[in-house]
């Protein structure tokens, strides 16, 4: 590979490289920090004199030359090196599936129209635990100069790591989000998704075996009498108690930590109590009705 192909530019305003990318594994510790937390890479001085000279764009397109895989990024900072390298955050490296050492061709972009609809999809439901995730992913965004549809945006936060994947955008499958106003939406996480089809095909059997299986009837067995015989009345409970009571069905919509307390309405509690008290009127005890009676009988009254 001639070295115009390697480090120059392909027109007077375009620029054109091919490096070999490695991951902030080689850096120092401080410059490994920087690098992690968004979506910039690092260039060498000599791709800066070639930008400067021709154009003033800090937009890149990297792609991978073996599979086409691509991206958008930024820069972040040019290093002093006079070696055809760069560096790239470890999450860009596994997108663009790069291995250290790899050539990884960066081409100056002009064109990326700017944001107006992003929606990402987290990679676990934990991340909407968080009290505002909208927040800590606009303080995350401001390491990104661009997004591609498809990129793995990395959150660290509170100690924890979560990974956001880039799942729609507008106006375009690439754009820029350097000072603009844009919508954000999230989709159900993976994980959300997958025990909510588990979750229904379990319900789904569940009901199905309870109804090829024979019902839960307590207290229904059958006894036995010292003389042997059968009672009549006994076979007659059990064959009018088959079918009766159907076994409930688990809430597998459950959530933890949310408790339903189901109320009954008043009117129909009012209802039940006025006819229990109606049904129990006659042999319900009712204080000093009873008939008096008096010891000394009436003059006019004659004893029989």
């Amino acid at each position: 590979m001639s070295s115009d192909e390697s480090d120059g530019v392909l027109d007077d305003n375009q620029f054109y490289a091919v490096y070999n990318c490695y991951s902030p594994a080689f850096l120092t510790d401080h410059d490994r920090i920087n690098i992690e937390k968004g979506g910039k890479i690092l260039l060498p001085q000599p791709a800066l004199e070639h930008l400067v000279e021709k154009t003033n764009i800090m937009l890149f397109k990297l792609k991978n030359p073996k599979n086409n895989r691509l991206t958008h990024c930024g820069v972040l900072e040019f290093i002093a090196s006079e070696e055809p390298i760069c560096y790239l955050p470890c999450w860009m490296m596994n997108h663009l599936q790069l291995n250290d050492g790899d050539e990884l061709s960066i081409e100056s972009v002009h064109s990326i129209p700017m944001a107006t609809f992003v929606r990402f999809q987290p990679q676990s439901k934990d991340f909407l635990d968080i009290s505002n995730p909208r927040a800590v992913l606009e303080h995350v965004l401001r390491n990104f100069s661009c997004l591609t549809k498809g990129d793995m945006v990395p959150i660290d936060y509170l100690d924890r790591k979560y990974e956001l994947s880039v799942l729609e955008l507008k106006p375009s499958n690439a754009v820029s989000i350097v000072e603009c106003d844009m919508e954000v939406d999230f989709a159900p996480s993976i994980d959300y998704v997958g025990e909510k089809k588990s979750s229904t095909q379990t319900a789904t059997n569940d009901e199905q075996g309870n109804r090829s299986s024979s019902t839960f009837r307590p207290f229904s067995g059958q006894g036995t009498r010292l003389s042997g015989k059968v009672k009549v009345n006994d076979n007659e409970q059990n064959t009018n108690a088959k079918g009766t009571q159907k076994r409930g069905v688990p809430n597998y919509d459950y959530k933890y930590g949310l408790l339903r307390f189901p109320r009954i309405p008043l009117d129909s509690t009012h209802n039940d109590i006025n006819e229990i008290l109606d049904r129990n009127s006659s042999t319900t005890f009712q204080p000093f009705i009873g008939e008096g009676k008096v010891l000394r009988q009436p003059r006019n009254q004659k004893p029989n």
